[in-house]
């Protein structure tokens, strides 16, 4: 028998007077509950309730076991977050990984709110490119991740999903007021490397085709000075996040109707249930929402925020 999981239970019904109340609260059905009630009964050779009435009412053996059971449960809880800092690594780190270019005032602020919200477990962050998080977080050598969307999430669980508007960033001296996809046609696109986030790099390049905007030439930045030079050139347009700091002779454009949006989501594994993956997960949400401009996608249109400062203006 598991002892903790039928003093769960006992400890439900004698609060909520009430057997379908408690089932609610333990997110089971009333039948497993009842029986489980009737086998803690069994081996401690007492009656716990009395069902005679309207209510369910604890007998005195019920209400002596009680306050012992609160506390059995207590201690038991205790112990499972004991083990889930141990299960974090032999160290007590919770190994996380974040895609590249979220700016170091992003990560700087994503460190200090996990340290407030957990200063006993150390926060290993790691840049990983989406497709690797998700492996890593498949196999357990990430605890916690930051995706990139779309991209292969069997397995694992999501936090809410952000959107984070594209806007063009274009030479100063031309640069058309919110412009469409397809009035970029004819020059050179900048784009961050496929392998950063695959289903992403395709999807930001199926949209412009199909708003009429095919580039002569895609060109891969990994570094923001590279991506700077191709569009102060004036033969290139860099598709990225507004920076916090529009760089000298160039000018960043919301592009009309937002056709393109990163979307961007904490995720962990389905199977696991460790508090400060959670933590970190709503953490790391209100981040990216405060710090980096991301918007609950279905929470309304996409805004433009005052962003604190980055460390480029490639996303």
């Amino acid at each position: 028998m598991n002892l903790v999981g039928h003093l769960r239970c006992f400890v439900a019904v004698a609060e909520e007077l009430h057997f379908g109340r408690a089932a609610e609260r333990l997110g089971m059905a009333q039948p497993p509950l009842s029986q489980r009630i009737r086998r803690l009964e069994s081996e401690l050779g007492v009656t716990l309730f009395d069902r005679s009435s309207r209510r369910v009412v604890p007998t005195p053996a019920g209400r002596l076991l009680l306050d012992d059971a609160r506390e059995l449960l207590a201690l038991a809880d205790r112990v499972h977050t004991l083990g889930d800092r141990v299960r974090q690594s032999a160290d007590g780190a919770l190994r996380a990984g974040i895609p590249a270019g979220l700016g170091g005032g992003v990560v700087a602020a994503l460190i200090a709110a996990f340290r407030a919200r957990r200063p006993a477990v150390r926060l290993d962050l790691r840049e990983t490119p989406t497709a690797q998080q998700a492996a890593a977080l498949a196999d357990g050598t990430l605890d916690a991740g930051v995706l990139r969307h779309p991209c292969d999430t069997r397995g694992l669980a999501l936090g809410p999903m952000l959107g984070q508007r594209i806007g063009a960033l274009l030479p100063a001296a031309d640069a058309p007021a919110e412009p469409r996809l397809g009035d970029l046609a004819g020059r050179d696109l900048v784009l961050f490397p496929r392998d950063e986030a695959p289903g992403s790099h395709d999807e930001w390049l199926a949209a412009c085709r199909r708003d009429g905007y095919d580039p002569p030439a895609v060109h891969t930045a990994r570094r923001a000075e590279f991506a700077l030079g191709l569009v102060l050139s004036g033969t290139a347009v860099a598709l990225v996040p507004e920076p916090a700091a529009v760089p000298p002779g160039t000018a960043w454009r919301a592009l009309a109707g937002d056709p393109i949006v990163w979307r961007t989501s904490c995720a962990w594994r389905a199977d696991g249930a460790d508090p400060a993956v959670a933590d970190f997960a709503a953490v790391a949400t209100a981040v990216l929402r405060a710090e980096a401009g991301m918007t609950p996608l279905g929470a309304g249109p996409l805004r433009r925020v005052e962003f604190r400062p980055s460390s480029g203006f490639l996303a």
